[in-house]
């Protein structure tokens, strides 16, 4: 029996193809040059994945709010970086009428700047706000992270990036929190001493020695093993308030490139000064205050920070400093204490033949 053609097509092309295939292999025969080193290379490790808590950095944010002209012509004595939410305008307003005058030392230029992100419900709302409210003031700085308290770290980040662009002759920089009162007067006068050459590899603040990070995540410390491994921090200086000179400023910026994000924004600042090898510095007993302090005149007289002072706890602190001695009218010279005060050991930080 004859097969129909149309059956032996199919058979006729596979034999073809195997024909074809045997034909090639010969020809071609076994290779003897040698492979392509671009055969070998070895692919890159996946990213590892990166922990919620741990902010993605270095990253370009952008600045929706920016204020690069406020440096120039001029040399700053102290720039102050101030940690604020953006619906906060009440706490911007009592630091601008209070301790963050840019005129609170007089004959000292002194820069004030707000350090803001993006509110993470109500961002367009706030961010029109806060548009003209920089509009007004020139004081706000605003990139485009959630601005949330696990991105603490990348608002100082902010600040620094801000004074290694745009304000790389500042002497100081002192980074606060808005719930803090700061002695700026106290602090350019009896500490920094602007007839003083300006210190270099300098950080002031309440140094923490021997701290690790809290593994338990009901806390809002917490900070996994994937964020930092290590069991303990470098001694760093806690994040209401704490002083750098400008060239660490500069530097820690530079640092923070080359290091994995912290949530802890203060302890992070520690790690960038220990890649720098610059040592932090306590203040006196009593300077710096971690916890809230009842308003008491000589003590808040002759301190630098006292954390845990809200808007209005801020305004009736300075009108009751004010008005016993020691406020914003005393710092052209007068009693630094008030009358009845009794000074404070500073002889670590005083030069020779410097008494306060």
């Amino acid at each position: 029996m004859r097969c129909p053609r149309s059956a032996l097509l199919p058979a006729a092309l596979l034999a073809l193809l195997a024909l074809s295939a045997l034909w090639h292999h010969r020809s071609s025969g076994p290779s003897t040059a040698p492979a392509s080193a671009a055969a070998f290379r070895w692919r890159p490790a996946p990213p590892t994945p990166r922990h919620p808590l741990q902010p993605p950095y270095p990253r370009p944010y952008r600045f929706l709010l920016n204020e690069p002209h406020k440096c120039r012509g001029r040399a700053p004595f102290l720039v102050l970086l101030v940690a604020s939410q953006p619906s906060d305008a009440e706490g911007r307003a009592a630091i601008r009428r209070t301790w963050g005058s840019e005129r609170a030392v007089p004959g000292v230029p002194v820069v004030r700047l707000f350090l803001t992100g993006v509110h993470p419900v109500f961002g367009a709302a706030l961010g029109r706000l806060l548009a003209e409210e920089s509009g007004r003031h020139r004081d706000v700085l605003q990139q485009d992270f959630l601005d949330t308290y696990h991105n603490l770290t990348l608002k100082t980040l902010m600040g620094l990036q801000w004074v290694s662009r745009h304000c790389r002759a500042a002497r100081y920089v002192l980074k606060a929190d808005t719930d803090v009162f700061l002695n700026v007067a106290f602090l350019v006068r009896r500490i920094l001493r602007p007839r003083r050459p300006p210190r270099r590899r300098f950080a002031l603040g309440y140094v923490y020695r021997g701290t690790g990070p809290l593994r338990d995540p009901r806390y809002k410390w917490f900070v996994p093993p994937q964020v930092y491994p290590r069991p303990t921090y470098p001694p760093y200086c806690a994040g209401p308030a704490y002083v750098l000179s400008g060239d660490v400023a500069v530097a820690a910026f530079g640092a923070a490139q080359r290091l994995p994000l912290l949530n802890m924004e203060d302890a992070f600042v520690g790690l960038c000064l220990q890649a720098l090898g610059v040592a932090v510095t306590d203040g006196p007993p009593g300077a710096f205050n971690v916890v809230r302090l009842p308003y008491e005149r000589c003590r808040f007289g002759r301190a630098l920070s006292q954390h845990h002072h809200l808007s209005l706890g801020l305004v009736s602190v300075w009108a009751g400093g004010t008005s016993m001695g020691w406020g914003s009218h005393l710092w052209g010279g007068g009693h630094l204490y008030g009358a009845g005060c009794n000074s404070m050991a500073w002889g670590h930080l005083c030069g020779a033949g410097d008494t306060p």
